[in-house]
C-alpha cells in the first residue's frame, strides 16, 4: 500500500521547495519522504532547464520537445539520514485509463499530479492528515517519532543512524478512516 496526504494539510508556503524533479519509477504517491540525489543537487550553473526529449511521436519538419528541471530527488531509503522532505504531489504519467497526462494538462491538473521531469512540489514542515502503511500495521501513539522506511513511507522504527525522524504523531490511527494527523519536522 503506497501513502496518501488527505485534504486536511497545514503548511507554510515557505516550506515549499518547487526546484527538484523525481528521479525514480513512476508513478509516485504524494506524502513520499525523499532526498537528494547524490551529484543531482540544485547548483546556479545548471539551473536551467533540461531537455527530456520528443514529447511523443517525431515527425519531420516538427518540434514538440518536452523541458524538465536538472535538481533530483528519490525515494529516502533506510540509511538515508538526512531526507530533504515529503512530496506534496504525485508522480504520474497516466491516468486511471492509462491515457498520457502529457496530452491532458487539464486533467492533470484536476488530478493535482505533476509529470516526470518536472518541478515537484516537497514541503519540509507542516501538519498533515496522512494515510498510509503505517496506518495498518503499526500501532502508534500520540507523540510517537515516525521515520522514513526503504520505501519513503513513514514507520514507527527503531531509532538509529539508519532511521532519522521526520514526522511526530498527533493522535493514535483513526481505524474509521484509516489515517493518522503527524507533525512533519525536517
Amino acid at each position: 500500500m503506497g501513502c496518501k496526504l488527505l485534504p486536511f494539510r497545514d503548511y507554510d508556503e515557505h516550506e515549499v521547495t518547487n526546484l527538484f524533479k523525481y528521479s525514480g519509477s513512476v508513478p509516485v504517491d504524494e506524502g513520499t519522504i525523499v532526498t537528494i540525489c547524490a551529484g543531482a543537487g540544485w547548483s546556479q550553473s545548471n539551473s536551467d532547464t533540461q531537455l527530456l526529449g520528443a514529447a511523443g511521436k517525431s515527425y519531420a519538419n516538427t518540434v514538440s520537445d518536452r523541458y524538465g528541471v536538472y535538481a533530483q530527488v528519490r525515494t529516502a531509503a533506510t540509511g538515508d539520514a538526512y531526507p530533504v522532505g515529503m512530496l506534496l504531489a504525485a508522480v504520474k504519467e497516466e491516468d486511471e485509463n492509462g491515457e498520457k497526462l502529457l496530452y491532458n494538462p487539464r486533467k492533470q491538473a484536476e488530478m493535482g499530479v505533476v509529470l516526470s521531469g518536472q518541478a515537484v512540489p516537497i514541503v519540509s514542515r507542516g501538519i498533515f492528515l496522512y494515510s498510509g502503511s503505517i496506518v495498518t500495521d503499526q500501532t502508534v501513539t500520540p507523540g510517537n517519532f515516525l521515520r522514513s522506511d526503504a520505501n519513503g513511507l513513514l514507520t514507527t522504527g527503531t531509532a538509529g543512524t539508519d532511521h532519522a525522524n521526520v514526522a511526530q504523531a498527533l493522535g493514535p490511527v483513526d481505524a474509521t478512516y484509516k489515517s493518522i494527523l503527524i507533525k512533519l519536522r525536517l
